[in-house]
């Protein structure tokens, strides 16, 4: 399979469109799942899909393949792009809705779903990358490395430090439920 991707991508390199298709048909259930995962919104993780693939586009001179597949590349990408949409939408909210939404229960509804994700977006980019591509998406240290441009040590101490946050984040979520 990676050596499918790999002559693939050797096609989009040459910018022949329609292997992009083909990157795009491998890759958009996964990135999709990863972006909705980030924004918890349908439109928007399709939207940051799209940004995704429209970047792997336009940089795809310098995009870093992981094993013959760009799929790490495009995790980050679209985790940068769901930061951003999610970004712009905090700041236009006031604008679009101006009706106060209502201050519901701030019980959990049964799931911590999504007080991870929550936590998980409170991160810092870099070890917010590390995190999805490491522990959501299963990557080994030594590929996250090597996506992201950073010594695997760098890997480790990023995973470490987002582990803490998370874990102190949850917990002072879980007290605010109390």
């Amino acid at each position: 399979m990676r050596d499918a991707e790999a002559a693939l991508w050797q096609r989009v390199r040459a910018g022949d469109e329609s292997a992009l298709g083909d990157v795009f048909d491998l890759h958009q259930e996964r990135v999709f799942r990863h972006a909705f995962r980030l924004l918890r919104d349908h439109a928007d993780a399709k939207d940051a899909v799209a940004v995704g693939f429209f970047e792997l586009w336009r940089r795809r001179a310098a995009v870093r393949v992981v094993d013959g597949s760009v799929l790490p590349w495009l995790l980050v990408a679209v985790a940068n792009a769901a930061r951003n949409l999610e970004r712009s939408t905090r700041r236009y909210r006031p604008l679009l809705a101006p009706v106060p939404a209502s201050h519901g229960d701030a019980e959990p509804s049964g799931s911590n779903a999504g007080a991870a994700l929550e936590a998980l977006g409170k991160l810092p980019a870099s070890e917010r990358a590390v995190v999805v591509l490491a522990v959501l998406e299963g990557f080994s240290e030594r590929d996250v490395a090597y996506a992201l441009d950073v010594p695997p040590g760098t890997v480790r101490s990023r995973l470490a430090r987002a582990r803490a946050r998370l874990r102190d984040e949850m917990v002072e979520m879980e007290a605010s439920w109390a």
